[in-house]
């Protein structure tokens, strides 16, 4: 083998929204997200002919579609090859305006956010794939990119392909740990996505985008629920998206108290407080409540119910995470509390205990590996 082939290998970790879904869609609105020990792997190498783009998870991905007329017009939004192909596409936007040669590679990805039968936990896999794109390919082009400058490479990519969402769990993917997140206008970057050059786009402030790392009490203890049931994010934001303008106080208020609720909770990450903390939790279930019953849709499924209710049981303060439906519940709860109890009468329920733990990214410019 002659020279040196130049090998490049990024990670991204999952993702839970701890509260403010829905709310965070609009712009300024914030939510309290966590990153997690289950990653997305990308590894770029050198080719000297052609490239590939290879996937053990995702080679039996479905398509969704719809008829518009005569025409089947494609949702990509649960694709992962579309968000792969859109990190490529941005990176190396950026590459060739920093005016460096780009390369033919192979792309390999490879995931632990899904489970075993390739259902979705609903910890974000097409954030965190977004996300170990662009880190790979930035390392791979030796590109000197800050933890910002990724977030927003990455948030550009996800954005191009979804077209709705916070890009919260982009964030979460980027910074990792605890974080408070405030939504940027998504109507400012698509006014001038295709108008400023991206170097200039990604170092601009951009507007209302609030990112703040927090640390959890010492006494709080993360436990994740799984129902087996996978949901689709973009649709059930679709959905909800649809009551705005039918149901606009009701939504207003729901916004509006969802703002005060996660602003409470944040202090409560400030003071170390955990009883602060959980009140909030609580009070942000109720809102999600109140939100399902005025737009129709199904957040909070009977088997997330039960979850719930079994962990207040136990003292913790439980909900669904990110747009329910399905997918993952959270539990705040004590470290000094004894699971067991708790545990084996959500096993009887066909509810999993997910064995994660959070994700702490130092900041800092990107290194090669």
């Amino acid at each position: 083998m002659k020279g040196h082939v130049l090998l490049i290998t990024a990670q991204a970790p999952g993702k839970l929204y701890i509260a403010g879904e829905y709310a965070v869609v609009e712009s300024g609105l914030p939510a309290v997200i966590v990153a997690l020990n289950q990653f997305v792997t990308c590894t770029v190498e050198e080719s000297t002919d052609f490239g590939s783009i290879v996937s053990r998870q995702y080679t039996e991905n479905s398509l969704h579609w719809r008829r518009m007329g005569d025409e089947m017009v494609f949702d990509n939004r649960d694709n992962p090859f579309h968000y792969i192909l859109s990190a490529i596409k941005i990176t190396e936007e950026y590459a060739r305006s920093l005016n460096q040669q780009l390369s033919v590679y192979h792309l390999r990805i490879d995931s632990d956010l899904d489970s075993e039968d390739g259902k979705k936990y609903g910890l974000g896999s097409s954030a965190a794939v977004t996300v170990a794109t662009v880190k790979a390919l930035c390392g791979f082009y030796r590109l000197p990119v800050t933890q910002n400058q990724i977030f927003k490479l990455a948030a550009i990519a996800h954005f191009d392909v979804q077209g709705n969402g916070s890009l919260g769990d982009i964030a979460a993917s980027v910074y990792g740990g605890w974080i408070a997140y405030h939504s940027f206008d998504r109507q400012w970057l698509a006014e001038r996505r295709h108008v400023l050059p991206l170097p200039e786009l990604i170092d601009l402030e951009w507007p209302d985008l609030q990112i703040e790392q927090l640390v959890a009490p010492a006494d709080l203890k993360l436990v994740i629920g799984w129902t087996g049931s996978p949901a689709s994010t973009s649709k059930l934001v679709d959905k909800v998206s649809m009551v705005k303008v039918r149901d606009q106080t009701e939504y207003q208020t729901f916004v509006s108290e969802s703002r005060n609720c996660i602003q409470r909770m944040v202090e409560g990450f400030r003071e170390q407080n955990l009883l602060k903390i959980q009140n909030e939790v609580r009070y942000n279930r109720q809102l999600l409540h109140q939100l399902s019953d005025f737009s129709g849709v199904q957040i909070e499924t009977p088997v997330l119910t039960k979850m719930c209710e079994v962990a207040e049981k136990f003292g913790g303060a439980a909900k669904t995470s990110g747009a329910g439906g399905g997918d993952c519940g959270i539990v705040l709860i004590d470290r000094r509390t004894d699971l067991a109890n708790m545990l084996a009468q959500w096993k009887v329920n066909h509810i999993e205990q997910l064995s994660l733990t959070v994700h702490v990214i130092k900041e800092g410019i990107t290194q090669l590996s």
